[in-house]
């Protein structure tokens, strides 16, 4: 039996979550000096009450302990695992890689690694297409490669609404919308940010998102997320549209959820896919 394992900064959708049978080390996440553990004793509806008045609070992030995954995949292992794959935010943006490795190393099983080189649900896209190769018979080995070969061409787009917040969290600063009139839709690849366009409207943002995701043609696995009540209507305007696409073979949704929320405030929204299929 082979286990799948991410962390929680993946922001795995509940669909997906089960239908994979996956197990999540979670971040920990500070608000205003509180400890909390992502997905455990915090989710997403309780990390956004904390802006409930309009003042952004102090929100830091840290990866997991080489114990904590230790732990993990011990249980695994008791549970009759005989090899992990683990897939991990990419080791450029956290230490989280690193705790997996120092983890593995304490426990008997086999587990192989996999650092995405991507973030948030890019992790996620890349575990997806892992357990659709072990779905059809692969093995760990073929399976990391798959994910490994699937990071660079992972797309995302999305809306962010608290630009203030977000250029204070200091994550892509220099590439942040200056000066605009209406809602900027921002498309990432890798570490390159993109503006696509502005809207104004829940109907103009969602036509501009899915159009970016719909650009390549090809079959897409796809997910969308909100992050908070705000950006709620952004599920269906999205979903709407999607859904009818014959290029979308899957699709889930998530919340943005701590500890990418932690970078982004409330009002995000949008979507990551990926090419149906492992790139060759």
């Amino acid at each position: 039996m082979i286990r799948l394992v991410t962390d929680s900064s993946s922001q795995i959708s509940p669909a997906l979550r089960q239908r994979y049978n996956v197990a999540v080390v979670p971040i920990a996440v500070s608000v205003n000096g509180k400890q909390y553990r992502e997905g455990v004793d915090i989710d997403a509806d309780s990390f956004y009450a904390f802006w409930a008045d309009g003042v952004a609070p102090e929100v830091t992030t840290s990866q997991p302990s080489p114990g904590e995954f230790a732990a993990l995949y011990q249980r695994l292992a008791d549970e009759g695992a005989e090899a992990i794959l683990s897939l991990h935010l990419g080791s450029a943006y956290s230490g989280t890689y690193n705790s997996a490795r120092l983890g593995a190393e304490q426990v008997a099983i086999p587990v192989r690694l996999v650092d995405t080189a991507t973030m948030s649900f890019g992790v996620s896209c890349c575990l997806w297409e892992a357990a659709e190769v072990l779905a059809s018979g692969g093995d760990v080995d073929a399976a990391a490669r798959a994910a490994e070969r699937l990071a660079p061409h992972v797309g995302s787009v999305t809306i962010l609404q608290a630009l203030d917040f977000t250029r204070s969290q200091g994550r892509f600063i220099d590439q942040l919308p200056t000066g605009t009139d209406g809602i900027s839709v921002l498309s990432m690849r890798g570490a390159e940010m993109a503006t696509v366009g502005e809207g104004r409207s829940v109907n103009e943002l969602a036509e501009l998102m899915v159009g970016e995701m719909l650009a390549g043609g090809g079959p897409i696995r796809a997910a969308v997320c909100v992050a908070d009540a705000s950006a709620k209507p952004f599920y269906e305007a999205l979903e709407s549209r999607l859904s009818p696409e014959p290029q979308v073979v899957d699709l889930v949704r998530y919340r943005v959820g701590p500890s990418i929320g932690a970078f982004t405030g409330p009002g995000a929204a949008g979507g990551f896919w990926y090419p149906a299929g492992s790139p060759k």
